[in-house]
């Protein structure tokens, strides 16, 4: 048996709660023809005040370039996303989404929140408080990364 645990059970639970509430979101999403990875690239476009590049995309949602143009090309496909050519980089896109795609982003996005109120409704508000404090206590904890070698 291979052993997949870190040295800490506390992380390990983190991250099954995570990827539980993951795998449910994604499952009630996917009901509608969507998944988290379409929903948080559409809520990337359509919370920014100017279109965005590729490489700015990728870099917001922090994906390979390949996994960006993959999910670019098939929501352009159906309709969901534009492309444009930037008016100063003759290599660069700008992307927008297209009204049906503000349409399907505002729907995901009820999807996502009816989701995550079923998931966590077991919470009282004090324990919310509690568990938002212990997080933020937990993050502020980790020093940040070094750079990788090609930065």
């Amino acid at each position: 048996m291979v052993e997949t645990r870190s040295s800490d059970v506390l992380v390990d639970d983190l991250f099954l709660t995570t990827l539980r509430l993951r795998t449910y979101v994604d499952a009630q999403l996917r009901c509608h023809g969507l998944s988290v990875s379409r929903l948080r690239l559409l809520r990337a476009l359509a919370t920014t005040t100017e279109p965005l590049r590729m490489r700015d995309l990728g870099e917001a949602l922090d994906v390979a370039p390949r996994t960006v143009t993959s999910l670019v090309d098939a929501l352009e496909r159906e309709g969901l996303v534009e492309r444009a050519r930037h008016p100063t980089d003759r290599r660069a896109y700008l992307l927008t989404l297209t009204p049906v795609g503000r349409d399907l982003h505002a729907r995901a996005e009820e999807i996502d929140r009816t989701a995550l109120a079923t998931a966590t409704s077991t919470l009282s508000a004090a324990q919310r408080a509690t568990l938002l404090d212990l997080l933020a206590t937990l993050r502020a904890a980790v020093p940040d990364a070094p750079p990788s070698p090609a930065e």
